[in-house]
């Protein structure tokens, strides 16, 4: 893939380790591994990576920032999710999500969205399994090791790293941002001390 295809330059991926996995791996996530390297760690394929986040952005692209829920309950993707909510005003839910948030309208904290993008499928399994309740899609971010069973796009990445989500998010924003018409170009996103 040329480097005019990357929503940004190789390196930048690299140096963010968006493509580094675990030593483990399960048979879905198979199709999105690069090559494993002689001490067990799996490396993800940057295209494929590339791919599936340009999937997602032209997916949510077509939904009102106020009509996507993000969830992490991974720490080390709660400032990047704070990013996207500051830029883009999409909700988010940063830290332990409780069952019934999506389902049970009685609940003081009920939310109404119309699809969610869980930063990894197995902390974030009780959003996802609301989501499928009220059947509203799910987009995941999957590591090397995570499950893809009811979940609508996976995205493979590095979900555990902090700059990795913090990459991921960044390009999500800047192109929805671009997208939905809310800036002209992505020197504004840098402008605003990203």
């Amino acid at each position: 893939m040329s480097e005019e295809q990357l929503l940004v330059p190789t390196k930048i991926y690299l140096k963010a380790g968006i493509h580094i996995g675990t030593k483990f791996k399960t048979s879905y996530m198979n199709k999105f591994i690069y090559k494993v390297r002689s001490d067990g760690l799996c490396v993800l394929n940057l295209e494929k990576i590339n791919e599936r986040i340009k999937v997602m952005i032209n997916l949510l692209s077509d939904y009102a920032p106020e009509d996507i829920l993000l969830v992490s309950r991974r720490e080390n993707g709660w400032d990047a999710l704070k990013m996207v909510n500051e830029m883009t005003g999409i909700p988010v839910f940063a830290g332990r999500y409780p069952p019934g948030i999506l389902t049970n309208s009685n609940l003081e904290n009920f939310i109404e969205t119309k699809i969610i993008v869980a930063t990894d499928s197995w902390p974030d399994r009780n959003a996802i399994t609301d989501a499928l309740i009220v059947g509203i899609p799910v987009i995941a971010l999957c590591d090397t090791n995570n499950q893809s069973n009811k979940i609508d796009l996976v995205v493979p990445c590095n979900n555990k790293g902090k700059k990795s989500l913090g990459l991921l998010f960044y390009i999500f924003a800047r192109d929805y941002m671009l997208k939905k018409g809310m800036i002209k170009s992505p020197e504004e996103v840098l402008g605003s001390g990203c």
